[in-house]
């Protein structure tokens, strides 16, 4: 018999270790998952601007532009999954002419409600800007 008597204090040890170790883990986890939520987000967010700058880009028209930058963002974010709780799209047509730009602002405000457990805000607001090129070749006739 070479190896080590069991001493009877040790016993259980394990089962206390993981219970003090369990919620540390559980906590790291839930913020791996809201991180990543949050880079998601951004991204689909900066996703929408542009597709919604270029979108107004192709249109001879401002009021055209605005409409159509708009229904690409809700367009693009829908089929992003990300839902918005309030969306805003404001798009600048103060340059719209050809060699011009257009640019557009994307706001979303999206609920965190699934990462609660973390004591983070139940929503966030993602802001994202693009600015797109007019073709400076493009007819100037609607």
């Amino acid at each position: 018999m070479t190896g080590r008597p069991v001493v009877r204090a040790d016993r259980g040890s394990v089962a206390v270790e993981v219970a003090v170790i369990a919620p540390a883990l559980l906590f790291l986890m839930l913020l791996v998952v809201y991180a990543g939520r949050i880079a998601e987000a951004d991204g689909n967010v900066e996703r929408a601007a542009t597709a919604a700058a270029r979108a107004a880009s192709l249109r001879q028209r401002p009021a055209d532009a605005t409409a159509d930058a708009r229904q690409a963002a809700a367009d693009n974010l829908s089929a992003a999954g990300l839902r918005c709780t309030d969306l805003t799209v404001e798009v600048d047509t103060s340059r719209f002419v050809p060699g011009g730009t257009v640019s557009v602002t994307v706001n979303c405000e999206a609920s965190m409600a699934d990462v609660t457990l973390l004591g983070v805000p139940g929503r966030r607001t993602f802001r994202a800007t693009a600015v797109e090129v007019i073709d400076i070749y493009r007819s100037g006739a609607p």
